[in-house]
């Protein structure tokens, strides 16, 4: 029972370093969705954003890494997406950071297909 509440406790930091991350570099449309109460999850959190080109999905990605990096000194357990720029994932297990274009969040719907989980929106202001 300790050790669940000090993983809570970690995923919820992890989870607001990603968006730091994200807001350091005008991440757009950011949202976080806490799937811990969900059966069968496959992560504490989904932190979702958008990017609005190429290049900005690509700064974004490398600020949620350094700003995880600087605080914890750890590395995404998985990356996927460097090379095409639409959707990159960072998977640091209990948390998972989505940086998007907008068409790839569009058809992908991940808000969606995770209906049940508690959604945050970050204004990004």
């Amino acid at each position: 029972m300790v050790q669940e509440t000090i993983k809570e406790v970690n995923s919820n930091v992890l989870s607001e370093w990603v968006v730091d991350g994200m807001l350091e570099k005008n991440a757009s449309d950011i949202v976080v969705m806490d799937l811990r109460a969900i059966k069968h999850a496959v992560a504490d959190f989904f932190v979702i954003c958008n990017g609005n080109s190429d290049t900005q999905i690509n700064a974004i990605s490398q600020s949620i890494e350094k700003e995880i990096y600087k605080h914890s000194k750890q590395n995404p357990w998985k990356t996927e997406g460097q090379k095409n720029k639409e959707w990159i994932l960072l998977d640091y297990v209990d948390v998972v950071a989505h940086v998007f274009n907008k068409e790839k969040r569009i058809f992908y719907g991940i808000e969606e297909l995770w209906g049940d989980a508690k959604i945050t929106h970050i204004d990004s202001n």
